[in-house]
């Protein structure tokens, strides 16, 4: 049994507590309120809800390009060099990023993975020696199910994924896309998919926001990367209206996937509250693929983030979560726990 004291940030309402965390194999055995001189904030490790980790061989390589330069399939940048890369230089750099995601508070990321079969098998083995759960989102075709825990298509622009979304379906797993990224026109035809997720909706209209609504379909964010190359946007406040919003930090070629500074930069350039992108950050990424994580509560996998409270960096502060949306850092870590 393991006990970490401190103000826990309890629930999906994140209301600060001071008590302990009883755990218990792994699960969260109880949330007790109780005096504590520890000084730590206790909260749901984060779940970055749109990663692609192929782009760690490609560091910094695309700043300055357009989407289409920089990421479009097949001839952009990226492309040539996921095509060029050695496969154990592939395994290595992507084993270093998740290795950094995992010291820095991420328990859990969603990867849209390329290359098919073997894009797959290779994430897997670097995943396989590490303290962090990837949820592979795999392409090509519906073969890569086999290996994949679903399926994530580019975008509706760019090829027909009927026979993809007809697979992850018979499999009962989830079938992601991206949409609305570049315009508008490919929100439509990814909402005729069916989707259980979509990324980006830079370019989302009302009439795309009601049909998100009616299909329950929750979206990732990802407001660092559409910056970085220019595309727009996301409108974060009127999706949050209309359903679920994770966020992701996307392609490692462009941007650290730093949950600390996607939730710092999206607070503070949307209308939106410091408990939002927490949740955002956390809670939502778990619940679009059904992760039993981004939660402090009983009979909940124990995967939290420990945060000194105490740190240079945030003592004194007077709200635990505004303090760890707005100011936390890497360097404030003080513990992980998955």
């Amino acid at each position: 049994m393991d006990e970490i004291t401190g103000t826990v940030l309890v629930g999906e309402a994140f209301e600060p507590v001071s008590g302990r965390v009883v755990i218990e194999g792994g699960e969260i055995e109880a949330v007790e309120e109780t005096e504590t001189e520890s000084t730590d904030i206790i909260l749901p490790a984060f779940v970055n809800a749109h990663t692609h980790l192929g782009d760690s061989i490609a560091k910094d390589a695309a700043v300055g390009l357009s989407l289409e330069e920089a990421v479009a399939p097949p001839g952009s940048l990226k492309h040539r060099r996921l095509a060029g890369a050695d496969r154990d230089e592939l395994v290595t750099a992507m084993r270093r990023t998740l290795r950094l995601m995992g010291r820095t508070g991420t328990v859990s990321c969603l990867d849209f993975r390329e290359s098919g079969v073997e894009g797959a098998r290779a994430l897997r083995e670097a995943t396989r020696p590490l303290d962090i759960d990837t949820f592979i989102f795999g392409s090509g075709d519906r073969s890569v199910l086999d290996v994949a825990d679903g399926f994530g298509a580019s975008g509706a622009s760019d090829d027909d994924f009927t026979d993809q979304r007809a697979a992850a379906r018979e499999r009962d797993v989830p079938f992601a896309i991206h949409a609305g990224e570049p315009d508008a026109t490919d929100i439509g035809p990814a909402l005729d998919l069916d989707p259980d997720l979509l990324v980006h909706m830079v370019h989302a209209e009302q009439p795309h926001l009601d049909r998100v609504a009616d299909q329950s379909v929750p979206v990732a964010v990802c407001p660092r990367a559409n910056t970085v190359l220019g595309v727009g946007r996301p409108p974060v406040g009127e999706l949050l209206e209309h359903t679920t919003v994770a966020l992701g930090t996307d392609n490692v070629m462009l941007n650290p996937p730093s949950m600390f500074r996607e939730m710092a930069y999206t607070e503070r350039e949307f209308d939106v509250t410091a408990r939002e992108v927490l949740r955002m950050a956390t809670t939502a990424g778990a619940e679009a693929v059904g992760l039993d994580c981004g939660v402090v509560a009983p009979d909940r996998r124990a995967a939290l983030t420990v945060i000194d409270g105490d740190s240079d960096n945030l003592a004194g502060s007077a709200d635990p979560v505004r303090a760890v949306v707005r100011r936390a850092t890497a360097l404030d870590v003080d513990r992980v726990v998955c």
